[in-house]
């Protein structure tokens, strides 16, 4: 840092950014940067209205002024000093050797005047047929685009619209469809019945007619193609229609009533990628149904799923990231090997189901402290053996096949706000005998895991304060001059 009590003469281009100097050839009351003032004039100073003075801002380093006043001083003083910022953003110009690139440059507007100097330094304007087929050749450069993740689905007009509910339960279908985005949206349509047959969103053709582009600004286009039409009855029987012509909503009379067929009630999307991130084939389903004016407002449902091309449709837990609630994906590989003994099999069948640290005690509440032992429940384990038919052979090994665990709970606290707590837990092993497999020979033998949540909450009652008992004592002439 550099504290100067010199001339702004010294300080260059930053002491010439004064925004407060806004009187020619005068002082501006409070400018401590203005160079038209004078010590007489900081004598009626109050504080300086613009302190700190800075270069331009895109630089990572740049010079400001730091103004102030000395009021001891006899007459008063302007104090300044030069520092060196440094910019706090990552995006900044370390050095330029152009300055003027730095701000817009004003054009110089074209009048009678300066018309011929100007179409003398331009290239003036070319219109031939180079330009039109260097242009043509441009368009024909593959482009290595590709989708990505969440970005809109692009069509040969704009975008795959995917109808959802946004800001109410009302359907809007400007919401663009999102590339390896899985949704299932179910949304309300406000229509009227006497006019189903001009709504676009109720028609088959709304969302089948639209051509997805197999990668973003491509020109290969991919049909989207009705795989099943299901036809759902006003008594809700399906029927599925052996061809998959597109068909119209239709109003028919029936009496005092007016009923609207073929009208959209779902509609599943099957997408199909490459790992280039390209779209190959688009499947569509639809169902649909008959409406009167008993079932309006109408409620519709829309699917959209992704598979990868060249592989099995797999449950996701989320994508990418996980969803709360959904299971753990996890996967071993299975090795080849010979016979294993009884007792090893029931061993390792019985570790895969406990698993790694089964516990021993559960706690009562959710924010139960590990501290409080006493008050955590402790968990009962129990082994069941059932035996088959052949279990009378000697050649029979016993292997555990579920692990059944049951939680009891019960709501403790007030009827306004009860809380869940557990009160019991058990774990059952259930064990079964099988025949033993002779070496060469492969059995497959089904485990299962399930936890039951059983409700042993007793039926409330509301409990009331015992009456307050009254306790007083009168006077002994209180009843005189009668007693």
């Amino acid at each position: 840092m550099i504290t100067a009590h010199c001339s702004l003469d010294l300080l260059g281009s930053v002491a010439a950014l004064c925004v407060c100097d806004l009187s020619p050839a005068q002082c501006d009351v409070n400018c401590c940067c203005d160079p038209d003032c004078s010590s007489v004039d900081f004598s009626v100073f109050s504080a300086c209205s613009v302190p700190v003075v800075t270069g331009d801002s895109q630089f990572c380093s740049q010079k400001a002024v730091i103004y102030s006043l000395n009021f001891t001083a006899n007459p008063p003083q302007r104090v300044f000093k030069l520092v060196e910022q440094i910019s706090p953003s990552i995006f900044c110009i370390h050095i330029t050797n152009y300055k003027p690139a730095l701000s817009f440059i004003n054009p110089e507007v074209p009048d009678e005047n300066n018309f011929d100097t100007l179409m003398k330094t331009s290239d003036g304007f070319t219109l031939n047929a180079e330009s039109d087929i260097s242009f043509t050749t441009k368009l024909d450069i593959p482009t290595t685009a590709k989708y990505k993740y969440g970005v809109p689905l692009q069509t040969s007009d704009s975008f795959l619209r995917f109808p959802s509910s946004l800001t109410s339960s009302l359907c809007t279908d400007n919401n663009p469809a999102a590339f390896l985005v899985n949704q299932a949206v179910r949304c309300t349509r406000k229509i009227n019945l006497e006019q189903c047959e001009e709504i676009e969103a109720l028609s088959m053709a709304f969302y089948s007619s639209p051509e997805i582009l197999r990668a973003p600004d491509s020109r290969t286009k991919v049909p989207i193609t009705v795989q099943s039409v299901l036809i759902q009855s006003l008594n809700k029987t399906l029927t599925r229609r052996e061809d998959t012509d597109v068909l119209q909503p239709a109003l028919v009379n029936a009496g005092h009533f007016h009923l609207c067929m073929n009208v959209v009630l779902e509609v599943k999307y099957s997408l199909t990628y490459t790992d280039r991130g390209e779209v190959t084939k688009a499947d569509l389903s639809f169902l649909l149904g008959t409406v009167s004016s008993v079932v309006v407002p109408l409620q519709q449902k829309f699917e959209i799923h992704f598979l990868q091309e060249n592989t099995k449709p797999v449950p996701l837990s989320g994508n990418p990231g996980y969803v709360v609630g959904l299971p753990l994906a996890a996967g071993f590989q299975p090795h080849k090997t010979g016979a294993l003994p009884c007792r090893l099999v029931a061993q390792k069948v019985k570790n895969l189901l406990w698993g790694q640290g089964f516990p021993d005690y559960v706690a009562p509440f959710g924010n139960s402290q590990a501290q409080d032992v006493l008050d955590w429940v402790p968990i009962h384990f129990i082994t069941q053996s059932f035996n088959r038919k052949h279990s009378v052979l000697q050649d029979s090994c016993q292997l555990p096949g579920a692990l059944v665990i049951e939680v009891k709970w019960t709501k403790y606290g007030s009827l306004l706000n009860p809380q869940a707590k557990i009160v019991n837990v058990t774990a059952n092993l259930i064990s079964s005998s099988f025949p033993e497999a002779s070496s060469g020979n492969e059995r497959t033998i089904l485990i299962s895991t399930a936890v039951t949540f059983v409700d042993v909450s007793a039926p409330a009652e509301a409990g009331f304060r015992a009456p307050p008992a009254i306790n007083a004592r009168l006077p002994f002439n209180f009843f005189f001059p009668f007693v």
